[in-house]
């Protein structure tokens, strides 16, 4: 390659869910800028901080090279040949030995942004078979695929707001000014909100922290953590009490409209209001408001699904958008229509349930997961089953899943350890062999997952920036190479060589959009690649009930796990007193995006971020004072970090952000560790789950706080 000439090459960043268009300009293997892509029809021109840090990731010297194999306290340089067969012997061994489920599997967050990942990770984990695996779903949107499934067919059919032509956006535990959108892919959330308030529409949030969104949100409102429940059956209460539902079309294909009306008929909308902390005359206004907007979306994220009651929230939620005819309307919520089929493809995975659980405390799985609270006990307990070798890929589940000490002290009790990761971290530090793939930017991208949950339906191919380093291996070529090492010593064929562009082209040409329509030509690979900004292919649009997933296109409304569910949140969450003491809740940033963004100068510059927020007459009750250091206690663990005294908590509340932590023996992340903060997972409980899922609750920790 030419190393002085200038290049401009377009492509999207796949560091969190917003997917925003970028413009680099490079020379040989400098990055000399990094911008929006005004033209990306999905975002416009967008730009947040992590974009511009991808030339911190490009040239981390912390990032690994290549494969290492750990020799005690020291890590030594492999050959990948070397590695790949270690790697096969280990795994094959245990596996003959001690079955299937001893091999364990954990897949961390970017899993998710890397669709080599996406298209071969089940090339090797397909050979072993194993029942023991784990993922960042259960920490996170497990109710909502969990709901999607059961509602409409399929886990991905999860109904996005209709931003754009929204007029009233019901906000209930989620931050989009920070994250631009979590399963709502709404890059340039500030531009579309002023654009919704603008003609004439509103944004009410719900959280027990004065966010970045609720700052500029039309109204906010303070809720007791892990009560949403609450508020979510009193506006259904609402809408039913005064004749406020119409369901439209829906009605016609939707089961059990009248098993829900009853069920909602019984609920005390007194109790609602005095579980969760929102009057009686707030509630009704809410439910009155969507009822009569012209277009509303309910719409909860994480703070909604990681709480005792996740999987009733956010069927609480599908309910109130179908019975108020928002459910498949413009304006309201709706499904995409990716150019990518996710759904209606030969290989879909619409998602199963319970079909086994957990050896140790019987949790549920979902879509061939269980939930990641039981990971450390299923290392941990002896028996048929143990798992004895864990392998992880683009995960740091120390920091990001509850106990963080107590799976530390479990990893470390392995037979084996793989570790697919570019770097040293706090979870990593334990492996035995690090396999790092390629950076970002290294190799072509394509969204696969969040375009299925945009809210606008558009495609585009992303190049490299950089050729791949010589001796460098893309994360679908490590699968591929340890797949063809395993599978001879399983006594099975290895896969066959097929790339995830060949996937990709595939899936364009058999999709949606093959065919061409007007100015938009067919889609394939070699179609894209002559529009670099990508394509907009339209507004959602209304499609119900052809593209519901079940057999009979039909909607399942009377879910006997909800309707059970309800009955434990009368009799648990609304006829008990709120519980006294401090209750603990996490935040987002926008400069961060769980653990994997701290060993960059760019997004961790500045005043620390890591520190306790509380409201200022706890602090004066506890007798502590603003910038001290404070021990923050729970049932699991204790941290000592800086206390933020802030009038944005709820009295009552504290929060600590999320993947901080960083002071663990062994790790090398430089500028991670000198921004160590600590971790939140050293305090949430991995026994504080939603018993219906499985999901992890880590909003609402009882803490106790004292000065340290």
């Amino acid at each position: 390659m030419n190393t002085t000439e200038e290049r401009t090459i377009y492509r999207a960043c796949n560091l969190c869910e917003a997917i925003c268009g970028l413009e680099f300009r490079v020379r040989g293997d400098e990055i000399l800028s990094i911008r929006g892509d005004a033209e990306d029809p999905l975002s416009h021109g967008h730009i947040c901080p992590k974009a511009v840090a991808l030339q911190d990731i490009q040239n981390d010297p912390d990032r690994l090279r290549g494969p290492v194999r750990r020799v005690g306290e020291e890590w030594q340089a492999i050959s990948w040949d070397e590695a790949f067969a270690e790697v096969a012997e280990r795994l094959a061994e245990i596996h003959q030995q001690h079955g299937a489920n001893a091999i364990g599997a954990y897949l961390g967050n970017p899993s998710v942004h890397n669709y080599g990942v996406l298209t071969h990770s089940q090339f090797f984990f397909g050979l072993i078979k194993t029942r023991s695996r784990f993922s960042a779903t259960s920490v996170d949107q497990l109710p909502h695929q969990l709901l999607a499934s059961w509602m409409y067919g399929h886990q991905f059919l999860i109904p996005i707001p209709d931003i754009d032509r929204c007029q009233y956006f019901l906000v209930l535990g989620g931050n989009p000014m920070a994250s631009n959108g979590s399963i709502m892919t709404v890059p340039g959330f500030p531009k579309r909100l002023k654009a919704l308030q603008a003609r004439g529409g509103r944004m009410v949030v719900i959280d027990p922290r004065r966010s970045e969104t609720a700052e500029v949100a039309d109204a906010h409102h303070f809720i007791r953590p892990g009560t949403d429940a609450a508020l979510l059956m009193g506006i259904l209460q609402v809408l039913v009490s005064e004749g406020l539902t119409a369901p439209g079309h829906l009605a016609a294909f939707t089961d059990g409209l009248d098993d829900l009306t009853v069920a909602m008929q019984a609920v005390d909308l007194a109790a609602c209001a005095h579980a969760c902390g929102i009057a009686e005359a707030d509630i009704r206004d809410i439910a009155r408001d969507i009822a009569q907007a012209d277009g509303a979306a309910v719409y909860g994220r994480m703070g909604v699904s990681t709480q005792r009651y996740g999987a009733l929230c956010q069927w609480l939620i599908q309910c109130i958008n179908l019975l108020t005819g928002n459910l498949d309307r413009e304006g309201g919520v709706m499904f995409t229509r990716p150019a990518v089929e996710m759904v209606e493809s030969p290989t879909s995975r619409p998602g199963h349930f319970n079909a086994w659980q957990s050896r140790v405390s019987g949790l549920p799985e979902f879509g061939g997961e269980l939930p990641v609270s039981t990971m450390a006990e299923e290392i941990l307990t002896p028996g048929e089953g143990q798992i004895r070798a864990l392998v992880t890929v683009a995960g740091n589940p120390v920091l990001s899943t509850p106990n963080g000490g107590q799976l530390d002290k479990a990893l470390a009790s392995l037979d084996f350890m793989l570790a697919i990761d570019p770097y040293i971290n706090e979870t990593t530090r334990h492996a035995d062999i690090i396999l790092p793939p390629t950076t970002p930017l290294e190799h072509d991208h394509h969204d696969l997952i969040f375009h299925v949950f945009a809210v606008r339906n558009t495609v585009r191919h992303s190049p490299a920036v950089f050729d791949k380093p010589k001796g460098a291996l893309h994360d679908w070529e490590i699968f591929l190479g340890l797949a063809e090492r395993l599978a001879p010593l399983l006594g099975k064929a290895a896969p066959g060589r097929v790339s995830p562009a060949q996937i990709i082209d595939m899936g364009l040409r058999t999709g949606p959009y093959a065919k061409p329509d007007g100015e938009r030509p067919g889609l394939s690979l070699a179609a894209l690649e002559s529009h670099p900004h990508g394509l907009d292919l339209g507004p959602l649009q209304p499609c119900l009930p052809q593209r519901l997933f079940h057999a009979d296109k039909r909607i399942r409304v009377a879910i006997p796990e909800m309707l059970a569910d309800l009955q434990r949140a009368n009799s648990e969450l609304l006829a008990a007193e709120p519980a006294p003491g401090l209750k603990l809740i996490g935040r987002r940033h926008v400069r961060s995006n769980n653990s994997w963004m701290h060993n960059y100068h760019r997004l961790v510059k500045g005043r620390p971020r890591c520190t306790l927020l509380m409201h200022p007459d706890d602090v004066q009750a506890l007798g502590l004072a603003d910038g001290q250091k404070v021990r923050v206690q729970s049932r699991v663990g204790k941290v000592e970090v800086m206390l933020e005294q802030s009038d944005c908590m709820m009295p009552g509340v504290v929060s600590l952000p999320h993947g901080w932590g960083h002071d663990r023996k062994g790790i090398r992340m430089g500028t991670a560790t000198e921004h160590a903060g600590v971790s939140v997972n050293d305090l949430t409980d991995e026994r504080h789950i939603d018993p219906v899922s499985g999901n992890n609750a880590l909003n609402g920790v009882p803490v106790e706080v004292r000065a340290a």
